[in-house]
């Protein structure tokens, strides 16, 4: 399969949501993970990334104008010994005490569904990273209702060992603007990542619609060390 141009992906869409992007370097050294968040209304946009210990939170840039907190102020990213996980809602917390419990990825996921923000009922995107010993791998999820009936959700799991080097899957909450908006469909899409942290950055943030994007986090990880690397990128200054 050819790989989806990223450029195209995200220039070409104005409302992708959130999105995940996760793969390997071109030299194959180092693992990459990105998330990206996107707000058309004022609460969804009054937000900073801010790291938060090995990890980032979300955060009001205004205090003043934060409304309802609860699907917007939470942990995207967070690291649990060799493992990275990465999600677009709170339950990031649940993989990682789940997994902290020795449950699997899919098994931690089993007590969350789609978020209850009718009538998009927002898929739950989610990510994990795990590299030991030099090897690595990754896997994404996502959590939906079943064409937006709130009483079926839909669980995927996608499990990618040894990706090859330059390779990565890019997922998103929805497919294009909507009202209501229409989610995700379909497997993670296979992307090309290019090298340079500072480039992949670059390319995210400049092809994400201007109006719309709020906050982008890009990770390298160096597969023999596990030492990383990251770059935060916020529209509110």
């Amino acid at each position: 399969m050819k790989p989806f141009s990223l450029q195209q992906e995200l220039s070409s869409n104005s409302y992708p949501g959130r999105g995940i992007i996760i793969g390997r370097t071109p030299e194959g050294a180092k693992a990459v993970a990105a998330y990206f968040i996107m707000g058309r209304s004022q609460n969804s946009r009054n937000r900073i990334f801010v790291e938060d210990g090995d990890g980032i939170r979300t955060q009001a840039y205004d205090p003043s104008k934060l409304e309802d907190p609860s699907l917007i102020i939470y942990a995207p990213v967070r690291v649990l010994g060799n493992k990275t996980i990465v999600t677009n809602g709170d339950q990031t917390d649940t993989i990682y005490e789940g997994m902290d419990r020795q449950m699997t990825f899919e098994q931690s996921l089993r007590s969350r569904t789609f978020e209850p923000d009718a009538p998009n009922y927002t898929p739950r995107i989610s990510g994990i990273l795990h590299i030991e010993s030099g090897s690595y791998n990754y896997a994404m999820s996502i959590l939906k209702s079943n064409d937006g009936d709130p009483n079926s959700c839909r669980r995927y799991t996608f499990a990618y060992e040894h990706p090859k080097a330059g390779e990565g899957h890019f997922i998103h909450t929805y497919m294009q603007d909507g009202n209501p908006l229409p989610s995700f469909e379909g497997e993670p899409k296979k992307v090309s990542i290019l090298e340079d942290l500072d480039a992949f950055t670059d390319l995210l943030w400049t092809n994400l619609n201007e109006e719309n994007k709020v906050s982008l986090f890009v990770r390298q990880i160096d597969l023999a060390s596990g030492a990383w690397e990251t770059r935060i990128v916020n529209k509110n200054q």
